[in-house]
């Protein structure tokens, strides 16, 4: 079974497969879940009332951890530029 540890302050904390006999009343670990991270999650930190991981991260750590967008290539530029000239004729200005 594939489990995800989390620390004392439920900091995700690795992941591991263990090997547990759940039919015969073996329990899992502590400190470990089977719940899966959600995607986009940067810091993530599991909350066992409600048994999902949840964003730890501030939105500021976030931000500064985002890759910029990516600048349009060539093809995009040109691409615009066109639309923009067909628009400037089927407006009647040139």
């Amino acid at each position: 079974m594939h489990v995800l540890f989390y620390d004392d302050n439920f900091k995700y904390d690795g992941e591991a497969d263990i090997e547990i006999n759940t039919e015969e009343g073996e329990e899992l670990p502590p400190n470990c879940t089977t719940a899966l991270i959600p995607a986009g999650l940067y810091d993530p930190k599991y909350d066992p009332k409600k048994g999902v991981w949840i964003e730890s991260a501030t939105q500021e750590y976030i931000d500064s951890v985002k890759p910029p967008a990516p600048k349009p290539s060539e093809i995009e530029v040109l691409s615009q530029q066109v639309a923009d000239l067909y628009y400037l004729i089927a407006m009647g200005g040139a």
